[in-house]
C-alpha cells in the first residue's frame, strides 16, 4: 500500500465535499448516493490503513529540522480514527432524513462531510505542530455548521463557540513552543520527548504550561470554567450535535490531551507534580458540575449536552490519574461513550424530527406511539448510567479500578464523583424514559395520536449503535486489551 494513504483519507473528503454545492445533482437522491459513497469509501480506506499502514510515515510539508507536516497511524491514531471511521457514515445516512425539513442542505453536507477528512488529520497527526492545525482546522469548518439555521441564536451559539475554540487554542498553542524549546522532537513519542538537560530548573514553568495547554485543549473537552459553549450549540440540527458531543469536536479535544499528556509532556515528567492535582481537580468539578446541570435541564438536547460534559471529564480524569491504567480507562471511555452517546442524541432527534417536541416535559407518553427509539434509547441510557451488560459499565469500572490502583488520595475523590454522577444519571436519564412508557393516568393518548417512528433511514444507525453498546458490554476484552496495548506504549 501506498504510505500516502493517511493523506488520501484525509484530503478525499475535504475536496470530495466541495463538488456537493457545486455539481447540479440531477436530484436530491443522486446527492444522497454521492455524499454516503463518498463517505463510504473514505473509510474503507481507512481501514484499510489501520491493516496495512500502520507506522509508516507520510510527509507533506517540511519546514525545517524536525517541523513538518506529516501522518502516521499509530496504536493511538487507530483507536481514534477507526472510530471515527466508524460512525460518519452511520450519522450521515441519518442526516438524509433529518435533513430533509432544513433549507440549504448542499452546504450543511460540504462542511459535515469536510469535518470528517480535518477529523482524520487530528487523529493520524505524527507531531504536534501537525495536529495543532487540523485542531485549528476543526473550528473553522463545524462554525458554519453550528449556525446552519441562521437564527439569532444560532448565530449567538457559533459566536461562542468559535471564541471560546481561538482563546483554548491560543493557549494550547503556547505549549507547542515550549515542547519545541525543551524536547528532544516535536513528533509524538509515548513516555514524552521533554529533556532534562534543556528543562533545568524551569520545571515549574514547563508544569504551568501543561496546565494552561491542558485547558486550553480543555475548551473543546468541554472542561470547567469552559464548557457554556456546548449546551449552547445544541441549537444546530441534531446530526451536527451528535458528532460535536460524541466524536469531532469534544473527542479531538480529549484525545489532543492524551496526545500531549503521554506523548509529548510524559506521564512520568508530571506524576506527582501540583500541576496533575490542579488538572484532576478540575475534571472532578466538572464530572459532578456536568451532572447537575443535566439534573435541571428540561431542553432534550441541552439535557444530553451537559451530560456530554460530565462524560467527557470522565476520560480527562483518567489522563490525569497519569497511569498506563489511567489511559486505558480513558481510551476505553473516549470510544464508548461516544457510541453511547450518538444513540441518545440521534434518538433525541428522530423525537423532534418526527414530532417537534424539544423539551422532556412533552415527552410523555411516546414511548408507545414510537417504541423502536425509546427502546434504543433506553438502551443507551443504562449504558450511560454504567449498568453492568453496557459499554458504560466497562469504561466507568476500568476508570474507578484505575483510580483506586495510583494510591493518589485525589483519585479516591474522583470515584466519590463517578458515582455520585452515576446516581445523577440514572435519574435525569431514566425519567425520560419513564415519562415516555408511563405516562401516568391523566394522559391524554389523543396528544400522540399522530406520532411515530421516523423511517427506516433514521432506525438502521439508532440500531447498529445499539447494538454495539450491547455487544461491547458483553465482550469488550479484545478491544480493551488492545487499548491497554496502547497505553502500556505496544502500539
Amino acid at each position: 500500500m501506498t504510505k500516502y494513504l493517511p493523506l488520501i483519507t484525509i484530503l478525499l473528503p475535504i475536496f470530495g465535499s466541495i463538488l456537493i454545492p457545486l455539481v447540479r445533482f440531477k436530484s436530491r437522491r443522486v446527492m444522497c448516493i454521492y455524499t454516503e459513497a463518498l463517505v463510504i469509501v473514505n473509510s474503507i480506506l481507512v481501514f484499510l490503513t489501520i491493516l496495512f499502514d500502520r507506522q509508516i510515515v507520510c510527509e507533506v510539508i517540511h519546514f525545517t529540522g524536525d517541523l513538518s507536516i506529516s501522518f502516521v497511524m499509530d496504536g493511538l491514531s487507530v483507536v481514534f480514527a477507526g472510530l471515527v471511521a466508524f460512525l460518519w457514515p452511520l450519522a450521515t445516512l441519518y442526516s438524509f432524513e433529518y435533513m430533509k425539513k432544513e433549507e440549504h442542505e448542499n452546504i450543511f453536507f460540504l462542511f459535515f462531510v469536510m469535518t470528517y477528512g480535518v477529523t482524520l488529520g487530528i487523529a493520524m497527526a505524527e507531531d504536534y505542530i501537525t495536529m495543532y492545525c487540523f485542531y485549528e482546522f476543526l473550528t473553522i469548518v463545524t462554525v458554519p455548521l453550528v449556525m446552519h439555521t441562521l437564527t439569532r441564536e444560532a448565530i449567538l451559539a457559533s459566536r461562542k463557540y468559535l471564541y471560546y475554540s481561538l482563546g483554548g487554542a491560543a493557549f494550547a498553542f503556547i505549549s507547542l513552543i515550549f515542547i519545541i524549546k525543551y524536547g528532544t522532537t516535536n513528533k509524538f513519542i509515548f513516555g514524552g520527548t521533554l529533556d532534562p538537560a534543556l528543562i533545568g530548573d524551569r520545571t515549574n514553568v514547563l508544569l504551568l504550561i501543561y496546565v494552561f495547554a491542558f485547558f486550553g485543549f480543555g475548551v473543546k473537552a468541554a472542561l470547567c470554567p469552559f464548557n457554556s459553549w456546548l449546551p449552547s450549540a445544541s441549537v444546530a440540527p441534531t446530526p451536527v450535535t451528535a458528532l460535536l458531543h460524541a466524536v469531532a469536536v469534544v473527542k479531538a479535544g480529549a484525545f489532543a490531551i492524551l496526545r500531549m499528556t503521554y506523548y509529548s509532556f510524559g506521564a512520568d515528567f508530571l506524576r506527582g507534580t501540583w500541576a496533575q492535582y490542579v488538572v484532576m481537580t478540575a475534571t472532578i468539578i466538572t464530572i459532578v458540575y456536568g451532572c447537575s446541570r443535566a439534573l435541571k435541564e428540561t431542553h432534550f438536547k441541552r439535557r444530553l449536552a451537559y451530560s456530554t460534559i460530565s462524560n467527557l471529564s470522565y476520560i480527562l480524569f483518567g489522563c490525569a490519574l497519569m497511569t498506563p491504567l489511567g489511559m486505558t480507562g480513558a481510551i476505553t471511555h473516549l470510544v464508548f461513550h461516544a457510541l453511547m452517546k450518538i444513540t441518545s442524541f440521534f434518538c433525541a432527534g428522530a423525537v423532534m424530527h418526527q414530532t417537534d417536541r424539544h423539551y422532556v416535559y412533552e415527552l410523555d407518553g411516546l414511548g408507545r406511539k414510537m417504541p423502536a427509539t425509546f427502546t434504543i434509547f433506553t438502551v443507551s441510557s443504562l449504558a450511560l448510567m454504567g449498568v453492568p451488560g453496557f459499554a458504560g459499565f466497562i469504561s466507568k469500572w476500568n476508570l474507578a479500578a484505575a483510580a483506586v490502583d495510583s494510591g493518589n488520595g485525589l483519585a479516591y475523590t474522583g470515584v466519590a464523583a463517578l458515582l455520585v454522577s452515576a446516581l445523577l444519571t440514572a435519574i435525569y436519564m431514566l425519567s425520560v424514559v419513564m415519562r415516555a412508557f408511563f405516562p401516568g393516568k391523566d394522559f391524554d393518548p389523543k396528544q400522540v395520536a399522530n406520532c411515530k417512528d421516523p423511517n427506516w433511514i433514521m432506525l438502521v444507525p439508532l440500531a447498529i449503535f445499539a447494538i454495539v453498546v450491547l455487544l461491547f458490554g458483553v465482550c469488550s476484552a479484545p478491544l480493551t486489551d488492545y487499548f491497554a496495548g496502547v497505553a502500556a506504549g505496544t502500539f
